[in-house]
């Protein structure tokens, strides 16, 4: 099977995953945020911000190594689990002492035992970090959907069925734990690959020079990601943070959907890439543009339809998100199409290039942050979404100077989906504008838009490049050889 087939059905297995697990999670949320208040999900997001930033040290960067190492040798996965698994117990440990240190900086005594609880999660990771880390690099994402999809229901299950018994915010707690436990031993008993007991202080030099790039990139991309939550959380308090997170987690499940289906499959494909950088350039191309043709009318008309999805999906008291949600939206966009960015940089070889560009964009995001939080969760969402344009053009500069992209092809490949989002969002305000006198419910008021919205942006988009659209289909339905 040649790598582009390879790519196609692993892409399509990655869809399966990633679409199935996420239609689950999705409902689960939904239901959850309807039998719980903004305030458990604002403990939870704060009680996350520090689990995610231990996380960054699990694995030491091993599973991106083994992934991107051209020869890998059985003392070097040997050597990789070990590690993961002592760092995994070690972090258990000091994560269930140093609690209460978190709780007291928050000056929220509930965080201490939520915390405490959410270190098993540990454990979970570092026995599973190896495992995913083989099934990536072959490509063997089957594996991944069924593991996903089973992981997701089970935690669902468990996190319903303990709302629903009254245990409030602890059902948030139950169903992390299930998710990691599930998922560690569907990838042990769909993995043939077992560890020795065996440690290699050689082959641990050489994943941990990649590796360590890694983690400064996960150390970085950290307060990149998570530094709004951390000061929402420190200066506005849970309740805030539970209107901010709900709004950026619909945006994360969003850009899940939409973009981790090819990206999960783009680093092993770029990384076998290495020396064809012709070929390289133009999958570059395509990936960033189908992502494009499905993200851009995404994300606007998630924008306009804001207070139609929360109210029909979460209910009325959760309104405060939507301001949020539709700023929020503007960074979807840069963000589907920019994922592939960093990709790029670790399948070369170049992770310290990737380190130095999130250390730019974190002091950035930070100075930021810190200014607007004290103006509310709207000024830090319009923080994020300018800042993020401001920085975008230093890495695609960095992508012209590795594989040497035409910048004015890769700009103008956007040109039709942004056209057709365009005369999309038209369509979508006249059909609100039209109906607003009809006392309908926001629910069919919001399948109507998603119907009519996806409708127009076919039409215009075959309009504005027909090209496109027939490459499209033959790509994803192709004939066979007579």
């Amino acid at each position: 099977m040649s790598l582009r087939q390879k790519a196609i059905r692993g892409a399509k297995w990655s869809a399966l995953e990633k679409w199935g697990a996420q239609l689950v999670s999705i409902t689960i949320f939904l239901l959850l945020a309807r039998l719980l208040g903004a305030e458990a999900f604002g403990l939870v997001a704060l009680a996350n911000v520090f689990m995610y930033f231990m996380q960054i040290f699990l694995d030491q960067g091993f599973a991106q190594a083994i992934i991107q190492k051209d020869e890998l040798e059985p003392e070097h996965l040997d050597t990789a689990f070990w590690t993961s698994v002592l760092m995994g117990l070690v972090f258990l440990l000091a994560v269930f002492s140093g609690a209460g240190v978190v709780a007291n900086f928050y000056s929220e005594p509930e965080l201490a035992p939520i915390i405490r609880w959410m270190s098993i999660s540990f454990l979970f990771a570092g026995l599973s970090s190896v495992q995913s880390a083989i099934l990536q690099r072959n490509m063997q994402f089957k594996i991944f959907a069924a593991r996903s999809l089973v992981a997701t229901v089970a935690c669902g299950i468990a996190g319903l069925g303990s709302a629903l018994m009254g245990l409030g915010i602890w059902s948030l707690v139950i169903k992390e734990i299930v998710f990691g436990f599930t998922g560690a031993v569907m990838l042990w008993s769909s993995s043939a690959w077992r560890p020795r007991l065996r440690f290699s202080p050689k082959h641990f030099k050489e994943l941990f020079s990649y590796g360590i790039n890694i983690i400064g990139l996960n150390f970085l991309s950290f307060f990149n990601l998570r530094s709004d939550d951390m000061l929402i959380g420190y200066f506005l308090g849970p309740v805030a943070l539970g209107y901010y997170s709900v709004a950026y987690r619909l945006l994360l499940i969003m850009i899940k959907l939409l973009t981790t289906v090819t990206t999960q499959v783009a680093l092993p494909t770029f990384s076998r890439m290495q020396e064809d950088p012709e070929r390289m350039r133009k999958t570059f191309y395509k990936v960033t543009q189908y992502t494009s043709l499905v993200s851009f009318p995404a994300f606007i008309g998630m924008a306009i339809l804001a207070p139609e999805l929360i109210q029909a999906l979460f209910g009325a008291e959760w309104m405060p998100s939507v301001p949020v949600m539709r700023i929020l939206a503007f960074s979807g966009i840069l963000q589907s199409v920019y994922q592939f960015n960093g990709t790029i940089l670790l399948s070369i070889g170049k992770p310290s290039w990737n380190l130095g560009l999130q250390c730019l964009s974190m002091l950035c995001n930070i100075t930021v942050f810190v200014f607007l939080v004290h103006w509310g969760i709207v000024a830090v969402a319009i923080g994020l979404v300018i800042g993020g344009y401001v920085f975008s053009p230093i890495p695609l500069l960095l992508i012209k100077k590795i594989i040497h992209i035409n910048l004015g092809r890769y700009l103008l490949q956007f040109l039709p989906p942004l056209i057709s989002s365009a005369v999309m969002a038209i369509g979508l305000f006249v059909m609100r504008y039209t109906v607003e006198d009809w006392l309908l419910s926001d629910t069919l008021i919001l399948v109507m838009g998603v119907v009519l919205g996806s409708l127009v942006y076919v039409f215009a988009l075959a309009s504005v490049s027909p090209k496109l659209i027939k490459e499209i289909r033959n790509n994803l339905f192709p004939i066979p050889a007579s």
